[in-house]
């Protein structure tokens, strides 16, 4: 097996259309941005899978969904600006955290 190529058939449209969906409701932007928290090698991070490893990733990424249930959140028209790595890291913080940097900083916090 050569380095890096995929090991069957690739994904279909219709596996790589709900891998997206089921990323950005995961709170990631991208593959790339989903790598590391779920382990994604080099050339799924590409948005290259085959279609065993997009039909376990579903399987993954719906069984945490259902775990978890996200609040309804609605959805912005237009294009999205991208995160800073600085914005991504304050967004992964701790609320207890965050609350007390911002308190250092002179703001008001309360509780929603």
């Amino acid at each position: 097996m050569t380095f890096g190529k995929p090991t069957g058939p690739p994904a279909s449209a219709q596996q790589m259309r709900r891998l997206s969906d089921l990323i950005h409701a995961a709170g990631h932007e991208d593959f790339r941005d989903a790598r590391g928290p779920l382990g994604l090698n080099q050339r799924q991070a590409a948005g290259r899978f085959t279609r065993g490893e997009a039909d376990e990733l579903i399987e993954r990424l719906e069984a945490e969904c259902s775990d978890n249930p996200a609040p309804t959140t609605v959805k912005q028209s237009g294009p999205q600006p991208k995160m800073s790595d600085s914005e991504r890291r304050a967004r992964d913080l701790p609320d207890s955290i965050l609350a007390a940097e911002l308190q250092r900083r002179g703001w008001i916090v309360v509780e929603p």
